[in-house]
């Protein structure tokens, strides 16, 4: 556990090697890493953290101001008490929180893997808008519901991520966190983080972007927009996976996490020159045009 100027911050480190920093989604918390952390123990140092609100980890906004720029305060300490630039990894809401970290340039970054970015303001950008509108007329539903004191109003959100019957097939456990955590979630969703794709543009870093072959129609599609959107993003699809693939995919996940780090390194290493201590590609450590 981490002590900053905001509050507590869950903090967890695993292994040695290069560092790869994991920041979960909503309605999740560190312990979604567990099994993914385990893939990767013998060659990497892992960290782990949550996002404001969840977890140990203070909230850090209020009603009136929900700005994603709380959560990126958050993910900031984490990786300045690391020690040096990391391989940062997000999943869902998690992923645009690594967005932004990657466009602020305030921290070192080595690359990025964004797992299901929840990017769905790229999709009105990009011209999907029948895809947007059913995005925003599913969000509103789900708001709307929980403001008339539908207790299990996450319902429709879950499923419309992961696929009908989602919610249900939770445990009892896991599914009571989700409706504990609504307000937080819905927070979440008011953050306001919708980044142009031009700005994504100027992200450098070498960045995996994995989907889902069974996730939301939105999701895949948005991931394939912030792929081409971005200077040096690869897509990648896992088979049988939905949104919540941490849970449900997490071997692979790592291979591909894994794999994406070590060729980063590799690289790096091989790049280096007296111009830029990151090599060609790294235009400075956070990854953006200076």
């Amino acid at each position: 556990m981490l002590q900053d100027k905001h509050g507590p911050i869950d903090y967890s480190e695993q292994g040695a090697g290069p560092t790869i920093v994991l920041v979960p989604g909503s309605w999740s918390s560190e312990s979604a890493w567990r099994d993914i952390v385990a893939g990767l123990r013998n060659r990497f140092r892992t960290v782990t953290t949550s996002l404001p609100g969840y977890g140990g980890t203070r909230e850090s906004r209020t009603s009136s101001d929900s700005s994603v720029d709380r959560q990126s305060e958050t993910v900031e300490a984490v990786i300045r008490h690391t020690g040096g630039p990391v391989h940062l990894v997000g999943h869902s809401y998690g992923a645009l929180v690594c967005l932004d970290l990657a466009l602020c340039g305030l921290v070192p970054l080595m690359s990025l893997t964004l797992i299901e970015p929840v990017a769905f303001g790229l999709l009105r950008q990009a011209g999907e808008q029948t895809l947007y509108e059913q995005f925003i007329a599913v969000r509103d539903d789900y708001v709307h519901a929980y403001e008339i004191g539908d207790k299990e109003a996450a319902r429709r959100m879950v499923d419309y991520l992961a696929g009908r019957g989602s919610f249900d097939a939770l445990p009892s456990r896991g599914r009571q966190y989700v409706v504990d955590a609504t307000p937080t979630h819905i927070r979440d969703m008011r953050s306001g983080f919708d980044p142009s794709m031009g700005s994504l543009a100027n992200i450098l870093l070498p960045s995996l972007i994995i989907r889902g072959e069974h996730g939301a129609e939105p999701l895949a599609k948005s991931a394939d927009i912030l792929s081409r959107a971005m200077a040096n993003a690869s897509l990648r699809t896992i088979a049988g996976a939905s949104h919540f693939m941490p849970a449900t995919h997490s071997a692979e996940l790592a291979r591909l996490i894994g794999d994406h780090v070590l060729m980063t390194e590799s690289l790096a290493w091989s790049s280096l020159s007296f111009a830029s201590p990151f090599g060609p590609g790294f235009r400075n450590p956070a990854g953006t045009v200076s």
